[in-house]
């Protein structure tokens, strides 16, 4: 388990290994050399970003590579170029909304995995939108509204089966790009109270008709099925019960 000091909010709860950690204005990312793109990306929906700052800010889609990864590990615009997959953002654009320069940021292709666009525009999208909803939730104490969920934690990535053909985008001559099988998202919110609660998704990697909730996943299959231990600084039977139920949409 890789242990930093807690400077960074969303790393509260635990973060999984990675060949790079990218800290970004609103954002982390765990990046794999080997497969050229984020193993997981990490964030934090608050009071801070629920308010935002610019109700007028449109996406700038200035998709670019992401200097601070080697060359020769590094994802490129041009492995995407023609491929039939699209630039799908694990940390969602409209997620970071708060001004022009953290928008921007999550363009950089160290937050892209290869997505079938029918799966991108459909629903990781319609997943994305609901823990955006989940995170303004209100209730009402002592005759007032107040958020419901003092925080949102949101990990997602993409998924490798080891046992299904492994398959590329890249022209040949440059650096190829990983096609994901299936992607996860694990949602941790944390009331007032200090109650936690968690729901985690497996998707495979395609167009699917049925809604978000029939690919609710139990955490701990999530985590065999990725590599990867989701919030890992939480321990504990309560936890471990936590993590082996499927759960219900909010």
């Amino acid at each position: 388990m890789i242990e930093i000091p807690s400077l960074r909010p969303e790393t509260r709860y635990g973060i999984s290994p990675a060949d790079r950690l990218l800290f970004n204005r609103r954002y982390v990312v765990g990046y794999s050399y080997l497969f050229r793109q984020p193993r997981w990306a990490l964030e934090l929906i608050d009071s801070s970003t629920k308010q935002m700052e610019d109700k007028e800010l449109q996406r700038l889609d200035n998709f670019r590579e992401d200097l601070r990864i080697p060359d020769m590990f590094q994802a490129t615009l041009s492995a995407f170029q023609g491929s039939g997959f699209d630039r799908g953002h694990l940390i969602s654009s409209a997620d970071r909304l708060e001004n022009a320069l953290i928008n921007s940021e999550t363009f950089l292709l160290s937050n892209m995995s290869p997505q079938k666009p029918g799966f991108n525009r459909g629903v990781w999208k319609s997943l994305e939108s609901d823990v955006r909803r989940l995170s303004q939730k209100k209730i009402t104490v002592d005759g007032r509204e107040v958020w419901k969920y003092a925080e949102v934690y949101a990990v997602c990535g993409p998924v490798f089966d080891i046992d299904k053909q492994i398959k590329v985008i890249g022209d040949a001559g440059e650096i190829s790009i990983v096609i994901p099988h299936s992607f996860f998202k694990s949602v941790l919110a944390e009331q007032r109270n200090g109650r936690l609660e968690m729901w985690s998704f497996l998707f495979p990697n395609k167009k699917t008709d049925k809604p978000v909730k029939d690919f609710l996943t139990p955490t701990v299959e999530v985590e065999q099925r990725s590599g990867l231990t989701l919030w890992d600084r939480l321990q504990g039977s309560k936890i471990e019960k936590m993590k082996a139920k499927k759960g219900k949409m909010w």
